[in-house]
């Protein structure tokens, strides 16, 4: 159980991941606030200890009640296509509108749990933009100058039955773009993006997620306590090839960035 239990606001709460994150902070002792389009929907999918609160990350302005007075936020987006869902919407401006929605200096300034994906730093890939709308979203959560940690999970539920030994990698330099890269359950993914809240060794860490043969340990900390912190004001992780040049970025992502820095600045 968690000794400073904190109010947790999971956004994406509804997804694969995301209702494992929901059940795993409960069962922590945290008070789970989950972000839900359609309350109905939220409600048959999550545990009845879930406080429902509803909103839509494409629609910044019905973030605000959401995000306030929350003591961390846990993302979890995933995209589904293109239009309202495509990675550009939901992936990455789902977490501006998020940022941008908290109130600006003198108020509760949450720790963010940023979830994406290993390989997130690749510039060429069978995945579109994609990869590339989520280092986007990190850089979001870098600039905003709050405590987080960013975890890039492998490929989801594509371990051995006895494969749950957490293994944090930090570069990104797995790009097969397939399993060969990692690979995790998802009950682990939830387990380490909840530990990640209240581990103070986690804080301002960015890394690769997959596991290895062997079971779960009971103490995350000494394995976040092994990773390199990122760069303070660096829009990139620690160790991260430096491919994606913020002068050759769109106007409107640098002018993202300035806003978010502008809203949560202390």
């Amino acid at each position: 159980m968690a000794t400073n239990p904190l109010t947790v606001l999971v956004v994406g709460a509804t997804g694969s991941i995301g209702r494992l994150v929901v059940a795993e902070a409960i069962a922590r002792g945290h008070t789970v606030r989950a972000l839900v389009r359609d309350r109905t929907k939220g409600a048959q999918s999550l545990p009845t200890d879930a406080e429902l609160v509803t909103g839509d990350v494409t629609q910044a302005e019905t973030l605000p009640d959401a995000v306030a007075g929350a003591d961390a936020i846990v993302l979890t987006l995933g995209s589904f296509g293109t239009g309202s869902s495509s990675p550009k919407a939901v992936d990455y401006a789902g977490v501006r509108n998020v940022l941008t929605a908290l109130t600006p200096s003198g108020s509760t300034r949450p720790r963010v749990v940023l979830m994406t994906s290993i390989g997130a730093t690749t510039r060429s890939s069978s995945y579109g933009h994609l990869l590339e709308w989520k280092r986007r979203s990190e850089r979001l959560v870098r600039a905003s100058g709050l405590t987080y940690t960013i975890v890039r999970p492998g490929w989801f539920d594509m371990n051995e039955p006895d494969e749950h030994q957490p293994v944090f990698l930090q570069g990104d330099r797995r790009r097969s773009g397939g399993p060969a890269d990692g690979t995790v359950a998802r009950t682990d993914i939830a387990r380490v993006l909840v530990a990640a809240l209240t581990a103070p060794e986690a804080a301002n860490r960015t890394f690769e997620l997959v596991a290895e043969q062997g079971a779960a340990p009971s103490d995350l900390d000494p394995l976040f306590a092994a990773l390199d912190q990122d760069p303070p004001g660096s829009l990139d992780a620690v160790h991260d090839e430096a491919n994606m040049p913020l002068d050759d970025e769109p106007q409107q992502i640098r002018d993202d960035l300035e806003a978010v820095r502008a809203q949560t600045a202390a």
